[in-house]
């Protein structure tokens, strides 16, 4: 197992690169709500698709997570191949890998049978919506929290042919250091699967009501508060897996410092060996901060290495210019391309398979 005090991988220079067959751009942060999914909800009163031609979905709050009766933006992209293909086209995006969005995790929910069965339907959904197209490859949604969740998981990479997973920061009323995803955590070691996590609610919604702040305040605080719970509780000394946190890891890099202070100077944030910065470069980082300073600060801070092109596609808060922003940095060749696509093969073999396999630029 990796030690927490390993440097992160640096850049490959060898491989797939600038002029080959495979992909110099890869998005591993995009999102698909498939017809067929969307469908199922709406025939158990689930979802309600009248809006659907003016680009707004309502989701039930159990499985949404969100108010009732919030719109959630719904862009043909999430059901269309032909429109993301151009969406692609239009952001510089060679190949995609596709999750569905944290309204269809039901990670609020308390009824295990219906998390259960929405995750299944929406991964066998994903599956044939990218099975279209060559470009574009699947992660599938792990139901955290749930005893059942490492089944799931090993379906959705032995059965589906996912390229990877995806979970959300929170799920059955538990948190990710919860032991009953110790074997969702030894699955995803044992196979090496990419797994993005994404914010799948906010704590104090209440107050995160107005301004749209649930998204844009609790969604990045979220994500910090579930990587501190990986960090303290253990999981990393434990496990291994390779973990991609969105929005370039929410608010945790900068909050490393104080969590460092905290491990050094209060005996209840003592549960680990090693300091909490240590761990900052054992995780991976989506490139979805929105500024180049920002995003040069964030290479900075975990290292290029474990740094991934994504654009948070097609949500009305993507980066479409994710591609050009990595660009304007003047950052070394190699460590462009690692960014741009390099990164993301290395983590994910089946994305090199050969060309021609989904996610192999055609």
């Amino acid at each position: 197992m990796t030690s927490a005090n390993e440097p992160a991988t640096e850049p490959a220079t060898t491989g797939p690169g600038p002029g080959s067959d495979w992909p110099v751009t890869v998005d591993v942060h995009a999102h698909a709500l498939p017809l067929p999914l969307l469908r199922y909800l709406a025939d158990r009163g689930y979802a309600d698709l009248s809006g659907m031609d003016s680009g707004t979905l309502l989701l039930d709050p159990r499985v949404s997570g969100v108010a009732r009766g919030a719109r959630i933006p719904l862009a043909a992209d999430q059901y269309d191949v032909r429109r993301r293909l151009t969406s692609m086209d239009a952001a510089g995006i060679a190949a995609q890998l596709v999750a569905a969005p944290p309204f269809v995790f039901a990670s609020s929910a308390d009824d295990d049978e219906l998390v259960l069965e929405i995750t299944r339907r929406s991964n066998d959904a994903l599956a044939e919506y990218v099975s279209a197209d060559r470009r574009l490859a699947a992660l599938g949604t792990v139901p955290v929290g749930l005893p059942g969740a490492a089944r799931e998981a090993a379906r959705c990479l032995d059965e589906l042919g996912m390229a990877g997973l995806t979970t959300g920061t929170f799920g059955g009323g538990r948190e990710l250091d919860d032991p009953v995803n110790e074997d969702l955590w030894s699955l995803l070691t044992e196979r090496r699967a990419f797994c993005l996590v994404h914010p799948s609610r906010a704590s104090s919604p209440a107050r995160l009501r107005e301004y749209h702040l649930v998204q844009l305040l609790g969604y990045p605080a979220e994500t910090a508060l579930a990587a501190a719970r990986l960090i303290f509780g253990g999981v990393l000394d434990r496990h291994d897996p390779v973990l991609c946190l969105v929005h370039g890891g929410g608010c945790l890099p900068g909050l490393v410092p104080r969590l460092d202070l905290g491990w050094r100077r209060k005996r209840e944030s003592q549960t680990v060996s090693a300091s909490p910065r240590d761990y900052l470069r054992r995780l991976h980082y989506d490139t979805a901060v929105f500024d180049g300073t920002a995003l040069r600060r964030l290479i900075e801070d975990v290292g290029p290495g474990n740094v991934l092109l994504g654009t948070d596609l097609p949500f009305d808060l993507a980066d479409v210019d994710a591609v050009s922003t990595v660009r304007e940095q003047g950052l070394p060749p190699a460590v462009e391309h690692a960014i741009l696509a390099g990164n993301a093969l290395r983590l994910i073999p089946s994305l090199t398979t050969a060309p021609g396999t989904p996610g192999a630029a055609g």
